[in-house]
């Protein structure tokens, strides 16, 4: 558990700034655990302090997999470009955009794929994927958001997943500490690709 005193990942207010605790004016029952507050607008609040823990959690877990058995996957925009330059930095495999039906279970198809865990961005937009990897009973892991629901994710990383630069951060972050779980680099290594790496450009 996160305890008053660890540090975290990044400065609290650079997760503040990149807006990873901004959600939504909707909560599901699953994401309540992950929520801060409601401000008086109605927009519910993320704790920024679990989505740290969580991404500790997931890269811990990501870490025990062969690079190329995971699949990432993002069909939100602004996460097309965050979820590239995270598979090249650990050695995933990425689909950034459209999923083509039956990646994961038909053989015949020309983009079919074989990983042993997927994540997605957004489990509402990244759906095809996400009951795909149910079929064939591999682990999900999440990005989710207020709104998202849990169905088919075992694990969870609560953020602001519609973001620009909240995406960044979390997929940049998240690629930093698989290779710190992996050895790849030291425990408080950094990164030596910068954020803005990660970033999708407005056009």
């Amino acid at each position: 558990m996160f305890l008053e005193g660890d540090t975290l990942l990044a400065p609290i207010d650079k997760y503040l700034r990149a807006g990873v605790h901004i959600g939504t004016q909707q909560k599901t029952k699953d994401m309540e655990p992950y929520i801060y507050k409601v401000r008086p607008d109605g927009l519910y609040v993320l704790d920024v302090r679990k989505t740290d823990e969580r991404i500790r959690i997931v890269a811990k877990f990501l870490a025990r997999f062969d690079p190329s058995s995971i699949l990432v996957v993002s069909a939100r925009q602004y996460g097309h470009q965050p979820v590239r330059k995270f598979a090249e930095v650990i050695g995933a495999n990425a689909i950034p955009g459209r999923y083509v039906p039956g990646t994961l279970t038909n053989p015949s198809t020309k983009y079919y794929l074989e990983p042993e865990v997927l994540l997605v961005t957004d489990p509402r937009a990244d759906s095809n994927a996400l009951n795909e990897a149910s079929e064939i009973g591999i682990p999900v892991i999440a990005l989710c958001d207020t709104d998202n629901l849990m169905r088919f994710v075992d694990l969870v990383i609560p953020t602001n997943n519609k973001g620009r630069k909240a995406l960044v951060l979390v997929y940049w972050l998240l690629a930093r500490q698989v290779l710190r779980e992996r050895g790849d680099i030291p425990p408080d290594g950094e990164l030596e690709v910068p954020e803005e790496e990660f970033e999708t450009k407005l056009v």
